[in-house]
């Protein structure tokens, strides 16, 4: 049988391919060449003898390899939890419909639970699909085969935990992202060095060019990976709260639409 792709790992792949093809480009054509003019030229300076400060532009900082690979994790974190946003707003937009036209002061007994699941059955099938709809139909399900108004707190309850977890497992990737730039950034730092030392007899002839290039390596590496990595984690935060925000308002949903007007046998 053939497998189907889901649309969110597809969208991920899509991400992923689009922020390798921008990101190289823009370092092909912009970053490195003017990186590369900058260095020669302060090289230049420093044989000459001359006395100046070299400048730390951004082209220079952010020139290596581990700066492109931690930008390019940079985008793809940032497409990921943009997907995951986006459906995380869509839902809370469900929280402002009546999904439930229940009037006020009705009560609702197990046999007219079958009633009110039309409206959740009669949802678009992306619809149906979110927390709330799934919730509140489990919810009328269990209330009218149980007629216990405990066993649909507990079927809230256990919805709403669930989604939790599934929600909370799905960052898996966004959090690797979040390590794996930083530790990019110490492999540059790991290389610069390694490369400055490779270069230790030109510094002991006077030639310290080589030297401050590969510390520059190092040093850049690390400083561009700790900053991106600082907004990441920011930004997955923001994703979490408001994926923590939407379960509980669900279940308070649930809580005030649904369950108080419960009445059992």
């Amino acid at each position: 049988m053939k497998t189907r792709l889901s649309p969110e790992f597809t969208y991920q792949l899509f991400a992923l391919l689009i922020a390798i093809i921008v990101v190289h480009a823009l370092y092909v054509g912009v970053i490195r060449p003017s990186a590369d003019a900058q260095l020669q030229s302060q090289m230049a300076l420093q044989a000459a003898g001359e006395d100046f400060v070299p400048e730390r532009t951004l082209a220079v900082v952010i020139r290596d390899f581990e700066q492109e690979a931690c930008f390019i994790l940079l985008l793809w974190a940032l497409a990921i939890m943009a997907y995951k946003g986006r459906n995380s707003l869509r839902e809370q937009q469900l929280l402002e419909r009546s999904l439930l036209d229940i009037p006020e002061g009705t009560t609702l007994l197990p046999e007219d639970a079958r009633e009110y699941s039309r409206s959740l059955e009669a949802l678009p099938s992306r619809e149906k699909d979110y927390l709330l709809p799934r919730t509140l139909l489990s919810a009328l399900q269990r209330f009218s085969t149980t007629g216990s108004i405990q066993a649909v707190s507990d079927t809230i309850r256990e919805q709403c935990e669930v989604e939790s977890d599934r929600l909370d497992s799905e960052l898996s990737m966004v959090r690797y992202i979040a390590w794996a730039i930083p530790s990019i950034g110490f492999i540059g730092t790991v290389r610069g060095i390694g490369d400055a030392l490779g270069q230790a007899y030109k510094a002991v002839e006077g030639d310290i060019s080589g030297v401050t290039v590969s510390l520059g390596v190092a040093f850049n590496s690390t400083f561009v990976a700790l900053v991106l990595s600082i907004v990441i984690m920011f930004c997955l935060h923001q994703l979490q709260q408001s994926q923590e925000r939407l379960v509980l308002d669900c279940q308070r949903y649930a809580d005030k639409h649904l369950l108080r007007h419960l009445v059992a046998h």
